[in-house]
């Protein structure tokens, strides 16, 4: 399998979180006690960990299978026709996440409890959360309350996705909401230590924490919205009554990664510098969307190096397009100028149009209308529109401007834009089209997998299965839909 490798700057630290790997397995261990070691050398490790999992190869695998990318070779051009496996995630699973920016996350909430921190540990608890969220959405049931414990579960149990998001008090499953809860309550407490330049998300700025955290509250109701409608509308207006959430761009959890060798975004790497730069372009399919709304992010999102954009459609099996250097791919919006992203995890027009679905769909109050408007707009304004250009496209495209037609075709419209909006973070966009089945896509060409059928979910690698006898075995395969996925 091939792998995009670590920065430089995350390695040293992450080294603590896979020193016992050899004698335990990934999900269970967790770092060394070095006593040098603090709340502050911890937590930007752990928040590029966690930012790096998200751009690194499940980001290539689910903007393929979510075509706004098509697989021009290696392992993207098997996950265009829907052939995965139980090797093609393994070195995410053991090193990215378990063995990084979740074990990193578990230890500094420790560091930050022994110190009497609860602002590094209310930080901790929000990252964690996150990064479990992104775990049990891509593999379902995994690995959780007795992962990163260390020699007392060498082989933990799989909680369930339900479980996970809910909790489960008989098993002493704490829920995400909760965890995130906690880790907010955490940031108003008092703290011995506070964060400062070191966290690489905000630079210290709880408030701004406290917002991230209520938002991600938000983005897991949305997720569980369709198999648990009342939790979700329950959580949402906890979250709307509270009135602290992220309400301008300059309050997204962005994570800005370096700009020399070394230091780079994942999708900067293997865009334009690594031996995989070859295996991604622009699907032909994502293009026409975008032409076909007029959208005028398009050149922002891709680069146009010939007189056309030059992409091919998914699941593509005929000659490439030559030369190599004329193809379209990641522009700088999604790579940065050299190499530093950023990487979007929770954002602002997410926000929005999470509230503008939750009004039509749930009930929840605000303007879906008004709540859609904003969410394009905050999309279009971090691709550098202007408010006049923002306006003009908008009074000139009325059929995207203004949501018409059924309850369920206003959402398609929502989704739509929020799967735009989300270029370059190709696991939201994968996990809106589950939950939702928007925006329509049709499939690859020359289809293969199960039974032809787009994956639903990735399946638990092959070391896990063989040594943890709580995995299923034969494994799950991709075509089994995880619990929040009703469609």
């Amino acid at each position: 399998m091939k792998r995009i490798l670590y920065k430089s700057y995350v390695l040293i630290p992450l080294f603590l979180g896979l020193g016992a790997c050899s004698k335990f397995m990934d999900v269970n261990v967790t770092p060394n006690n070095p006593t040098s070691v603090t709340p502050a050398v911890l937590l930007p490790s752990s928040q590029a960990a966690i930012a790096f999992v998200n751009a690194n190869e499940l980001n290539r695998f689910s903007s393929v299978v979510a075509q706004q990318l098509s697989g021009a070779g290696g392992n993207p051009q098997n996950y265009d026709i829907y052939q995965t496996n139980g090797a093609d995630f393994e070195n995410e699973w053991r090193f990215d996440i378990y063995g990084g920016g979740l074990v990193n996350a578990q230890k500094l909430i420790e560091l930050a409890d022994a110190s009497n921190s609860k602002a590094y540990s209310g930080i901790a608890k929000i990252i964690k959360a996150y990064g479990f969220s992104l775990v049990t959405d891509f593999w379902g049931d995994v690995p959780y309350s007795e992962a990163l414990q260390g020699e007392a579960f060498t082989a933990p149990r799989l909680d369930k996705q339900e479980d996970i998001y809910k909790g489960n008090a008989t098993a002493k499953i704490q829920s995400l909401f909760d965890l995130v809860r906690e880790g907010i309550r955490d940031l108003d407490a008092t703290s011995a230590l506070r964060p400062g330049a070191e966290d690489l998300f905000y630079g210290g700025d709880l408030a701004k924490w406290r917002r991230a955290g209520n938002t991600l509250l938000l983005k897991f109701a949305m997720t569980i919205s369709r198999k648990e409608p009342a939790l979700a509308t329950s959580v949402i207006n906890e979250v709307i009554t509270g009135n602290n959430y992220i309400n301008s761009n300059s309050g997204d959890l962005n994570f800005t990664f370096g700009s020399s060798v070394g230091s780079q975004d994942p999708r900067h790497i293997y865009t334009n510098v690594s031996t995989f730069r070859d295996e991604l372009i622009l699907s032909t399919r994502y293009l026409n969307l975008l032409n076909s709304l007029n959208d005028p992010r398009l050149p922002v999102f891709f680069t146009k190096p010939a007189a056309n954009y030059v992409t091919i459609d998914n699941g593509f099996r005929g000659t490439l397009p030559q030369p190599v250097t004329s193809w379209s791919r990641y522009n700088r919006y999604v790579t940065g100028n050299n190499g530093e992203g950023p990487v979007r995890l929770v954002t602002n027009f997410q926000r929005a149009f999470i509230l503008a679905e939750a009004a039509l769909r749930l009930g929840t109050p605000g303007d879906p209308q008004a709540l859609y408007t904003e969410g394009i707009t905050a999309s279009m304004t971090l691709a550098g529109l202007t408010p006049a250009q923002i306006t003009a496209y908008l009074t000139a495209n009325p059929t995207v401007a203004t949501l018409t037609g059924t309850t369920e075709q206003k959402i398609a419209q929502i989704i739509t834009q929020k799967y735009i909006a989300f270029t370059g973070n190709g696991i939201e966009l994968w996990n809106e089209y589950r939950r939702t089945g928007y925006p329509a896509l049709q499939p690859s060409q020359n289809a293969a997998g199960v039974d032809g059928t787009r994956p639903v979910r990735a399946v638990y690698i092959n070391r896990e299965i063989q040594r943890n006898p709580n995995f299923p075995n034969p494994a799950l395969q991709s075509n089994v839909r995880v619990w929040w996925d009703v469609d």
